[in-house]
């Protein structure tokens, strides 16, 4: 399939090795005393000239004094940490670069401070390269390491084989977009407000959509800063073969302001960033785990823009070239995934409708009147509090109902902010349903002791039991009002058969005034309408 080529941005890992144990540590010691400090060179890779240097730093670490404690000789005086800059000869911005802090690693190791550092139990010794670069294929910088090595006179060899453990901590792909274009991706009800707050679980008191529309100098930019971060749960809601957890964004340079439309950055970029903390997995660095990690950043990025309307190819006007963006096609294989948010909307719905119909049991009905009103996460034990029932009854409710609610280290809260509104409008409807059926019980008794016969009873009960104001005064039309009506014909047709067997005036009903709610959806939220038509001249007629 032919699509925009994305751009790799921002990219942190640990790359760890361990095949030569602290040699290549001991190697970088040596070339740094040779370079009385340090060590300048260049290469190329892949046709492109590249520049590095060696470098040392203090270290943190506690001397081991002459031997490891795995029994390997420790022939250093003092503690130093080196560091690897590499960086494109021929970048004109200057950002198409990384840095590599090259720290040993051995079991028993301590900091300065006395504590240990924990190493992996499979590891005797090695070193660990903290790698922190941008704008540079996430598959190049294993090879640029092994360049770069060998061009300041270290064997590159030593990192041939990355050990299991070497983890990615950050990775970001994305496309420049002109500014005049790229409303649609964060209008508030474009793709990134919708992922935000549709799948987010915003009881946490950690927030994931962020909606900035001004710089840090309070200068008008809409969508100058827009994300919506998604856990593993959140993002299989939308993309259902997707594990990774992601950030959604939208941002302008911090000087996007103040350039003309002729500078790229003066535009917006759309990107989707790996973030490693909202997981307790690890993606390592292994080829199988970056292709995993390229296919879902692009797949999230690219079905983003195709749910905001954009084209997914290029010549269209859409995309702007920058230093490392450019805005051409390729052939690969991505799934672009409809984001249909009204299927997850129904989805949420079913599993609120399905608990409602089968019947919730009071104290977990309790329990979800708690948590809508409560305005946070709550425990157990905050709801056996507020309702005096016993936490293990509670606890036992919750496990009814795990589609509803989540749990997580002894806190509750409901799975989302639109199953939340859900839950909220179930519980103020069984409350009014609570007083319409206790008023309705009144006025059959009031209309009993009245002394008017069972019929007439059944009509004032019927319409207090489904919140009908009924306006029958001499000399002026019957009015009848309702509330908000999914079938009014139906409810029309049940008042006329109570009305005409309490033997009312069959006319009057038939001329009677109609004012309903009838709930319109605008593909956002259900909105309320009243309308008022007269029974006589269009209900009755339709009702046949």
């Amino acid at each position: 399939m032919q699509l925009i080529e994305t751009a790799p941005h921002e990219f942190a890992a640990h790359f760890l090795f361990d095949e030569y144990g602290l040699d290549p540590f001991f190697a970088c010691d040596r070339r740094i005393k040779d370079g009385d400090g340090s060590q300048h060179a260049e290469f190329e890779f892949e046709g492109e000239s590249w520049q590095v240097t060696l470098s040392y730093r203090d270290s943190g670490l506690e001397h081991p004094g002459e031997q490891l404690p795995t029994g390997t000789d420790f022939r250093l005086a003092e503690m130093r940490e080196f560091d690897l800059s590499v960086e494109s000869g021929e970048d004109v911005v200057g950002e198409r670069s990384f840095h590599a802090h090259i720290a040993p690693r051995w079991q028993g190791m301590r900091s300065e401070g006395g504590n240990e550092i924990s190493v992996p139990d499979d590891l005797d010794e090695g070193v660990n390269l903290h790698v922190q670069g941008s704008n540079i294929e996430f598959d190049c910088y294993h090879p640029l390491i092994q360049h770069a090595a060998r061009a300041v006179g270290i064997n590159s060899r030593y990192f041939d084989e990355l050990h299991e453990f070497s983890t990615i901590l950050d990775a970001e792909r994305y496309v420049r977009i002109d500014k005049n274009e790229s409303g649609p991706v964060h209008a508030r009800d474009g793709p990134i407000a919708q992922l935000g707050h549709l799948l987010e679980n915003d009881r946490t008191g950690r927030r994931k959509l962020v909606q900035y529309d001004s710089d840090e100098h309070a200068r008008d930019r809409p969508g100058y800063y827009h994300t919506a971060t998604l856990g593993p749960r959140r993002v299989r809601e939308a993309f259902p073969s997707h594990e990774l957890p992601k950030e959604v964004k939208h941002y302008y340079a911090q000087q996007a302001v103040s350039l003309d439309n002729n500078r790229s950055i003066a535009h917006p970029k759309v990107g989707v960033s790996y973030q490693r903390s909202f997981w307790k997995e690890q993606l390592d660095a292994s080829p199988a785990d970056l292709e995993r990690l390229n296919r879902e950043l692009e797949e999230t990025l690219l079905s983003v823009l195709a749910e905001a309307g954009l084209p997914l190819r290029s010549g269209a006007g859409t995309y702007v070239d920058d230093a490392y963006f450019l805005a051409k096609d390729s052939d690969r294989d991505r799934d672009i995934i409809e984001l249909d948010f009204t299927q997850i909307k129904h989805r949420q719905e079913s599993v609120v409708i399905k608990h409602l119909a089968d019947g919730i049991a009071p104290t977990a009905w309790e329990s979800l009147e708690v948590l809508v009103t409560d305005g946070g996460e709550v425990s157990p034990q905050d709801i056996a509090d507020e309702t005096g029932r016993h936490p293990g009854s509670v606890r036992r409710a919750l496990n009814r109902i795990p589609e509803l609610v989540e749990r997580e280290y002894g806190r509750i809260s409901l799975r989302s902010k639109y199953i939340a509104d859900l839950v909220h409008d179930a519980v103020k409807e069984a409350k009014e349903a609570t007083r319409r059926a206790a008023e309705a019980g009144a006025k059959a008794i009031e209309a009993a002791e009245r002394g008017l016969d069972q019929s007439t009873s059944a009509f004032i009960a019927w319409a207090a039991k489904h919140d009908i104001d009924v306006r029958d005064r001499d000399g002026e039309e019957l009015r009848l009002e309702f509330g908000v009506v999914d079938d009014i014909k139906r409810k029309i047709r049940e008042g006329y058969e109570l009305w005409t067997a309490a033997d009312m005036p069959e006319d009057r009903y038939r001329m009677a005034k109609i004012q309903y709610e009838k709930e319109i959806d605008s593909g956002l939220r259900s909105i309320d309408k009243s309308e008022t038509k007269s029974f006589a001249s269009v209900a009755w007629h339709h009702l046949g």
